[in-house]
């Protein structure tokens, strides 16, 4: 799963060793630095003799968009490519989780993307198990995974799933605020500093300090801040300064880097 695909995606990907093994791409909108990448990328899965299909997500206009980059320096796309519009609050859903799309303010009915995992078996209560008189063995893993019914209280209540939130370029928003609801990471674009919060209100874009305020509003356990602008680029220390008096578990996302996301329960 890919969001985005800006002209120096591909680059990257071959830089950090992620893989081309992938099946579906998200975009919240077309504006040309979050899409045009996607030209060269399947050219290179063509080149590599690709058989799987493609999927393509986007807001609406989507079809025409991607379908007319598919015709850009690809003379003929050797795999299947699937396109998608989603509007805001349509839900696709998959094996285990589920992705919702939500407005964003960036115009042209740009959206963002909401991931959330379903609910997880409750634990099993080994101490209760014996004290059930269950002998120890196949019966516990059965038990465990849902496979026959056990003696109440053995398994615990259900355990949420993680939910990670992406927005995509956008002014901050209620509809961002909603979708990121305790959230275990929220991934928001924080493209400038407080003294230019002008100039983000005039590009639709985000303070860090405006960034922060979305995470706090919406009781996130962790923001990522990412688009920053070209300014900070040597350093964002000052980005997360002014994120952090707002709400301290703010960082800024470097290209490559990974992040963990743990279950609230862990």
């Amino acid at each position: 799963m890919l969001f985005e695909c800006g002209e120096g995606t591909q680059r990257q990907m071959m830089r950090y060793g992620v893989s081309f093994a992938l099946s579906e791409i998200f975009f919240t909108h077309f504006h040309a630095d979050h899409f045009l990448g996607v030209i060269g990328l399947i050219r290179t899965l063509g080149l590599q003799g690709r058989p799987e299909p493609l999927l393509l997500y986007g807001p609406k206009g989507a079809k025409k968009v991607l379908g007319e980059a598919m015709k850009l320096g690809v003379e003929r796309v050797p795999f299947p490519v699937e396109i998608t519009e989603l509007k805001p609050e349509e839900t696709i859903k998959k094996d285990g989780y589920e992705l919702g799309a939500f407005a964003t303010e960036h115009g042209g009915g740009s959206i963002g993307y909401a991931l959330r995992e379903f609910e997880r078996r409750g634990r099993f209560d080994v101490e209760k198990a014996k004290a059930a008189g269950i002998p120890e063995g196949p019966l516990w893993g059965k038990i465990a995974k849902g496979e026959m019914p056990g003696p109440e209280g053995v398994v615990g209540p259900p355990r949420p799933g993680r939910i990670v939130v992406f927005t995509g370029d956008t002014r901050p928003s209620a509809s961002t605020i909603d979708a990121a609801r305790g959230a275990d990471l929220l991934i928001h674009e924080a493209t400038f500093g407080e003294e230019e919060k002008e100039r983000a209100k005039e590009t639709g874009h985000s303070t860090a300090k405006e960034a922060a305020q979305v995470a706090l509003a919406a009781g996130v356990r962790k923001l990522m801040m990412c688009h920053v602008s070209a300014r900070y680029s040597m350093s964002a220390d000052e980005l997360v300064r002014e994120a952090r008096e707002v709400f301290p578990n703010a960082s800024v996302a470097k290209d490559g880097m990974e992040v963990d996301v743990p279950f609230a329960d862990l």
